[in-house]
C-alpha cells in the first residue's frame, strides 16, 4: 500500500505541475514567505532523490542534496525527475542509518528504506499543503481537494460523511 500511496501522491503533483507555466512555477508567494511551488517542488523530489541515490551505500543524509535549480524552475524536467522516482521506488527493503548534523554534532539513526519512503511520502503531503495555498490563489488551477491532506485524514473525513 505504501509504493501505491507515493505514486498516487507524486501523480497529483504531476497534475499540478501540468497545469503550470515555468513562470508561475516560478513565481515567490508572499504567504509562504516569498518561496515558490517550485522550491516545495524541488524539495520533495530531490528527498526521494537522496534516499534513491544513497540506497545501496544504506547511508542517507537528507542535507547533503544538491538543490539543482533546474527543478524548481522548469517544469518539464520537473516531471521528468517526478516520473523517475516513481520508476525506481519498488526495492526491498533494508537497513539504513540516517545521518544529520544538528547544533553542530553528527547524529546517526538506524532506520530502514521502507520506513524513509513512509518519512517521504508524509513529507510530500506536508509540502504540498504548502503548494496548495500558492495553488489557491489562482482562479485558473486545479488541485483535487485531498491534495496535500494526510491519507489518515481523508480517511477519517471519509469516515465522518457517513
Amino acid at each position: 500500500m505504501l509504493i501505491p500511496s507515493i505514486k498516487n501522491s507524486l501523480n497529483e503533483l504531476i497534475d499540478l505541475l501540468e497545469q503550470l507555466s515555468n513562470a508561475e512555477f516560478s513565481k515567490p508567494c508572499q504567504l509562504l514567505s516569498n518561496s515558490t511551488i517550485g522550491e516545495h517542488t524541488r524539495h520533495i523530489v530531490e528527498m526521494f532523490q537522496c534516499l534513491e541515490n544513497n540506497y545501496y551505500s544504506g547511508i542517507v543524509n537528507y542535507d547533503k542534496r544538491p538543490r539543482n535549480i533546474l527543478i524548481q524552475t522548469d517544469t518539464t524536467y520537473a516531471i521528468s525527475q517526478i516520473v523517475a522516482i516513481q520508476r525506481l521506488l519498488e526495492k526491498e527493503n533494508k537497513k539504513i542509518e540516517l545521518q544529520q548534523i544538528i547544533d553542530n554534532e553528527e547524529v546517526r539513526i538506524d532506520s530502514n528504506y521502507f520506513r524513509e519512503l513512509l518519512y517521504n511520502l508524509e513529507h510530500c503531503i506536508h509540502h504540498q499543503a504548502l503548494i496548495k495555498v500558492a495553488v489557491l490563489q489562482s482562479e485558473t488551477i486545479f488541485v483535487n481537494e485531498n491534495f496535500g491532506v494526510a491519507r489518515s485524514t481523508i480517511e477519517y473525513r471519509n469516515q465522518c460523511a457517513q
